[in-house]
């Protein structure tokens, strides 16, 4: 009996030694550490946390657009109505106009599309004016949708007033 219970604490501690040898000998990987290691919930509270965060900013950064696109907007109107015709400075307002549109149609999820008016304008009062309309449209469309809702109504907003501005600029610049 005693060689028995002798021979089973052997046996047992040859495994034992064994189990720690191949502990010993298999490499150990940065991964595999990372899913056992207690900071893995961590980390991934942390990439979540930046993930929301940079979304927010994105959010804010297209509503900052809609609100620059507004006001350029009206602001190109007002100084037509001054003075009947796009001057220089007008015109990089007009370029400014059409680079935040772009903006906005791609944080809507949109791409370049063709689009054709169905009722463009015959002269560029008409044309400015609408393009006002268009901008503060657009704006409100912009704050109006929930973040990380892709609109086509403010895709197709943004679309109809890159093509008026395509519009805009082969019209005569004077009334």
């Amino acid at each position: 009996m005693t060689l028995v219970v002798l021979g089973l604490f052997i046996a047992a501690a040859n495994q034992t030694q064994a189990q720690q040898n191949s502990q010993l000998q298999k490499p150990v990987s940065i991964e595999e550490e990372d899913e056992k290691g207690p900071f893995s919930a961590v980390e991934e509270e942390m990439k979540a946390k930046r993930a929301i965060k940079s979304a927010e900013k994105d959010y804010q950064e297209n509503l900052d657009r809609a609100r620059d696109l507004s006001s350029l907007g009206a602001s190109l109107v007002t100084s037509f109505k001054q003075k009947n015709a796009l001057d220089q400075e007008d015109i990089k307002k007009l370029e400014k106009v059409e680079k935040l549109a772009k903006g906005i149609r791609r944080a809507a999820g949109g791409c370049e599309d063709d689009l054709e008016m169905d009722n463009p304008p015959k002269d560029l009062p008409a044309a400015i004016e609408m393009l006002s309309d268009l901008s503060q449209s657009l704006k409100v469309k912009v704050e109006n949708t929930p973040k990380h809702v892709i609109s086509a109504a403010v895709i197709d907003e943004a679309n109809a007033l890159l093509e008026l501005i395509r519009l805009v600029r082969t019209l005569p610049a004077k009334v």
